[in-house]
């Protein structure tokens, strides 16, 4: 495998009236459970249903009903936990969090707030390279991942004059991912979401669907003086970073950067002014974009936590949690760096190609046995480029990885050139077939009878005595006789074979 080293960022400075100021960051992401059934009943998690079909006794908080854990969810958070190479706690318990919503039946939420069932881990956070190539990354401590349940869903905006519930999602399981205030900038922020959201995907434990809610950001900020987070760093005392202000119910990364950035300045703006920023929970309205205040924010001690008496603690075994790390998958950094090592893929066709699973899978198969460079540059530019045209996803791609792969085929052998190879892909794409029966069907056959190209060179050569001289004297006005050539043979030449011949022929 690749080492693959990198260089930390420089954290994001805000020039004030008075002072210059870094941001600091911490993220709540609230990623949906990938399961059939709720956390504490078997009710469907299936999206898009009829209002409040999907809703058992026990989410609806009947008289009598008591809730029973769904072990399939304990796996995922487990599976989680492991691919964020976080500590897997084999005790942990789960608390009432007490507050009143309309679409909160119960007038409490099962959450776990003493014992998580995760505990720290880390996500290696990578940013685009810097003028001069290097690599720069954040690594993004996890402080835990807890188990909880959902709220339902209050709509506003059917009547004037009322509000409406669905409690379809209430009692899905959520796993709240919270990092420590390690991001530094707003594309940090946004590219750690990525990360995030990409690596759950990988292992198949939240589909990472933001349009649907299935994947939530709340965001903290708070700004510093420079040197301020050098010292909690150092103390991990909070006391030398600013207070913080969160953000509620992120589901875009465009909106996270521009709330960030217009908090980070709201802040800086009242601390130069002498105010106090209070912390409170806020609301991004992207119309306006600005944030607003929606409440003070709440300590643990106002949600007035205790443990759930109508549940039992959860005590798990490690042979068990060894049994899921056996089947974990191969995830994103591991792959990115096999690819560059095997198919000797640069950084950025690696990151490309291993953004998600379908597109990995789907180069492999077409790199498998060829040359990895010709392989990705077909994929990513030609294919990828038609996909995202067409508005397709790669698993709607009517070219499969095997036409790909045969095609790229005919094209080392030289049996058809670059220009047919493009043609070629284009009635792949649109009739199918075989590659080597479509390109014989429709004629494409490169010329690979060095007579016929020598011959086409010579009546070049001799027609065109001036064109010769002005070739020896600059080499690159070589490239009009391999392009006469090319016309001359209807686009059948191989163009490598032609500039060799060229430069033979004019003792270049």
């Amino acid at each position: 495998m690749l080492d693959l080293t990198y260089t930390a960022p420089t954290p994001k400075v805000i020039a004030g009236a008075k002072h210059d100021w870094e941001l600091v960051i911490g993220m709540e992401i609230h990623a949906q459970v990938s399961s059939n059934a709720k956390l504490f009943s078997g009710a469907s998690t299936q999206f898009g249903a009829e209002p409040n079909s999907n809703v058992a006794f026990v989410d609806a908080a009947m008289p009598g009903m008591l809730p029973v854990i769904n072990e399939f969810c304990v796996e995922q958070a487990v599976r989680t936990g492991l691919g964020l190479k976080a500590q897997i706690n084999l005790f942990s318990a789960f608390d009432r969090k007490n507050y009143f919503y309309p679409d909160l039946p119960q007038g409490y939420q099962i959450s776990q707030l003493y014992h998580p069932i995760v505990g720290e881990g880390e996500v290696l956070v990578e940013l685009p390279p810097g003028p001069d190539g290097t690599r720069t990354a954040r690594m993004v401590r996890i402080e835990r991942i807890h188990l909880e349940q959902d709220a339902g869903k209050s709509i506003h905006d059917m009547d004037p004059a009322m509000s409406f519930v669905d409690l379809n999602r209430t009692g899905v399981a959520l796993m709240e991912i919270v990092s420590r205030p390690d991001i530094r900038g707003p594309e940090e922020a946004a590219a750690y979401v990525v990360k995030l959201r990409q690596i759950l995907r990988y292992l198949g434990t939240c589909d990472g669907n933001m349009q649907n809610g299935n994947l939530r950001a709340d965001v903290n900020v708070s700004v510093c003086r420079p040197g301020q987070y050098e010292k909690y760093q150092a103390t991990q005392d909070f006391g030398h970073l600013g207070t913080r202000c969160e953000i509620k119910n992120m589901n875009s990364m465009r909106f996270i950067q521009l709330a960030i950035d217009y908090e980070a300045r709201r802040q800086i703006a009242i601390l130069e002014d002498g105010g106090k920023v209070d912390q409170e929970t806020r609301l991004y309205d992207p119309d306006k974009n600005e944030t607003r205040s929606m409440r003070s924010k709440e300590e643990a001690f106002d949600y007035r936590y205790f443990p759930c008496p109508d549940l039992m603690p959860l005590e798990i075994e490690q042979a068990w949690v060894d049994d899921i790390a056996a089947s974990m998958p191969e995830l994103p950094d591991a792959k990115k760096a096999r690819f560059m090592a095997d198919f000797g893929l640069t950084d950025y066709d690696a990151n490309v190609l291993t953004a998600d699973l379908e597109s990995a899978g789907f180069f492999e198969s077409v790199a498998q046995g060829r040359d990895g460079k010709i392989a990705a540059n077909w994929v990513i530019n030609e294919l990828f480029g038609r996909l995202n045209k067409e508005g397709r996803a790669i698993a709607d791609s009517p070219l499969t990885a095997a036409q790909l792969g045969g095609m790229l085929d005919l094209l080392a052998k030289g049996e058809i050139t670059g220009k047919m190879a493009k043609d070629l892909f284009e009635i792949l794409w649109t009739e199918g077939g075989d590659p080597a029966e479509q390109a014989a069907k429709h004629g494409m056959k490169a010329v690979t009878d060095t007579g016929e190209i020598e011959r086409a060179l010579d009546a070049l050569i001799a027609a065109n005595p001036d064109q010769v001289e002005k070739a020896k004297v600059n080499a690159k006005l070589a490239g009009w006789f391999t392009g006469q050539v090319l016309k001359a043979t209807g686009g059948k030449a191989n163009p490598a074979v032609v500039n060799a011949m060229v430069a033979q022929k004019l003792g270049l």
